[in-house]
């Protein structure tokens, strides 16, 4: 007999200790520079969404699963502080704190730091390991997929 299939909501259910903070390591590709070798403004978002997404995966949920039980997050905010640049093929951390929200919403900052300099970018000075590059926030609201606000999971809720 066929199993019977999986309720939606049963699939964004965390199969491990839900964290509130993480690391993700990410190298600088070419095509997220400029023609100088630095990293474009643009590109940092999509790095606090990997970010993002691999603290729900270390809780066992990924997007995937939340979107499949009706469960959208969608930034309503965004913020990013540049303190210095980042460059072709240089290392970074992405540090992600979830530090606040309510039945509906979820806040996050981060701090981006130097893992490793690549050396690149002509008559640029080496900078040192550990060295805060950005820091961002954002927040992010539940909606179902009718586009309506929505109460998070119990889980994700604070």
């Amino acid at each position: 007999m066929p199993e019977a299939p999986l309720e939606p909501i049963a699939l964004a259910t965390p199969s491990r200790p839900v964290t509130t903070t993480g690391t993700i390591k990410v190298r600088v590709r070419y095509c997220e520079c400029d023609p100088m070798g630095v990293a474009h403004h643009a590109s940092y978002l999509p790095w606090l969404e990997m970010a993002r997404t691999e603290l729900l995966r270390e809780a066992g949920v990924s997007y995937a699963q939340l979107e499949a039980a009706g469960i959208f997050l969608v930034i309503t905010k965004v913020e990013v502080r540049y303190r210095r640049p980042i460059g072709y093929d240089d290392i970074v951390e992405i540090r992600t704190r979830v530090v606040g929200g309510s039945q509906v919403k979820i806040q996050h900052e981060y701090d981006i730091t130097l893992v490793e300099d690549s050396g690149h970018g002509a008559g640029r000075a080496p900078r040192p390991i550990g060295e805060m590059l950005a820091a961002a926030s954002t927040t992010l609201a539940c909606v179902g997929k009718d586009g309506r606000i929505r109460p998070l999971p119990d889980w994700l809720a604070s």
